[in-house]
């Protein structure tokens, strides 16, 4: 049987192919996948063959009474690999074993007034510890690899942060894994999320917006995840606003705790903020959104913005609502504005695309998020 991590790359990009339509699409016969993926009958047979030997897909009850021949549905097996993803937050990290189809099986955090390189190691390595700990010896040996979703130029944030310059993360907490590790700036970790594990159906070319700390995000064009030349693309916090300052000075967590006096708490749990006050800063923040979303909307011909963030569900609805409002008073000439849609994952967006790093590397067509997300 082929293990993900150590036989990795002999899987063909036909047979990523193959997984990830049934990743985006769900349960499907061979006639259906040949015919999705442009593979002959012949090949579909083969390499569903070779994947449900190598223990990657899984088949369903034979499905009769319809025309023509029976059929067998195919389908990703929740237990045929399994990723790492571990998230740097301002004020928590959280790491989570996450199976093939995106279930977290198993989580864990920890909460600090800002993340210390050394404190977060330690951390990290501890968790990583106690899940194969927890894990049957054939599942550990199907870790694929750990993903790191992480700000960027973490001593940007305060004095408190100089630790972090000179630190690779990546490299320190690779020594002595069994396994490889990534490592992307968060926004693009949660887009990615949104591609891999969110919603089936996503234009081929959007914005996504994620709203935590501060605000970030992530760049699609023609159904792919682009990072950039300096992995920074679609930095949406970083560009400038109309209000003066940047995005991230109005449209984020840091900017509410600000107006209303006191910290939130990390993990949404006893959310309070007086509705009035929640209102005027989802009025600034979509201010703000609407502007770097028009910017963007003249240079990339968006067909859509997403918004998602380390909020509860009902600040995100007032976020888009607001986004919407402001976008209704900006000059908009030759321009087509586009839907804003809320991204589906929420709170563990980060997370979950910490371990689609290795998802995608590892299993997906040409190594790349997004590579089949157009609906």
């Amino acid at each position: 049987m082929r293990t993900t991590a150590g036989e990795a790359a002999e899987i063909s990009n036909n047979e990523r192919l193959f997984m990830a339509i049934l990743r985006r699409d769900g349960p499907k016969s061979r006639a259906e996948i040949a015919a999705a993926t442009g593979l002959s009958a012949q090949s579909a047979t083969n390499i569903s063959r070779q994947l449900i030997d190598a223990g990657l897909i899984a088949q369903g009850e034979v499905v009769r009474g319809k025309v023509g021949q029976p059929s067998t549905p195919l389908s990703l097996a929740p237990d045929g690999a399994l990723f790492l993803g571990l998230k740097v937050g301002r004020r928590m990290a959280e790491l989570a074993l996450v199976d093939f189809t995106g279930t977290i099986r198993m989580h864990r955090q920890e909460v600090y007034d800002h993340p210390e390189p050394d404190r977060l190691l330690r951390f990290a390595r501890s968790a990583i510890a106690a899940i194969i700990d927890n894990l049957p010896p054939e599942q550990a040996g199907r870790i694929a690899g750990l993903g790191i979703a992480t700000p960027f130029q973490l001593w940007d944030w305060g004095c408190e942060m100089a630790g972090w310059r000179n630190r690779d993360l990546r490299a320190e907490m690779a020594d002595g894994l069994l396994f490889p590790v990534w490592l992307e700036n968060d926004g693009n970790c949660a887009c990615a999320a949104e591609l891999v594990f969110g919603r089936s159906e996503l234009p081929a070319d959007f914005l996504y917006i994620y709203v935590a700390h501060f605000a970030g995000g992530g760049m699609v064009l023609d159904g792919r995840l682009r990072l950039g030349p300096r992995r920074n693309a679609g930095a949406i916090g970083s560009m400038p606003a109309r209000q003066g300052g940047q995005v991230l000075d109005h449209a984020s967590v840091s900017r509410l705790e600000t107006m209303i006096g006191h910290t939130l708490p990390p993990d949404n749990a006893g959310w309070t903020v007086p509705p009035e006050i929640e209102a005027d800063w989802a009025r600034q923040s979509g201010e703000a959104l609407a502007w770097a979303a028009t910017s963007a909307l003249a240079l990339a011909d968006l067909r859509a913005v997403l918004i998602d963030g380390a909020v509860p569900r009902a600040t995100r609805d007032l976020l888009i609502a607001a986004t919407q409002e402001a976008m209704t008073h900006l000059p908009l000439a030759g321009l087509e504005a586009p839907p804003i849609l809320p991204g589906t994952l929420g709170r563990a967006a980060r997370t979950l695309g910490a371990a689609a790093l290795p998802l995608s590397h590892v299993f997906l067509p040409d190594g790349a998020p997004g590579a089949l997300a157009s609906g």
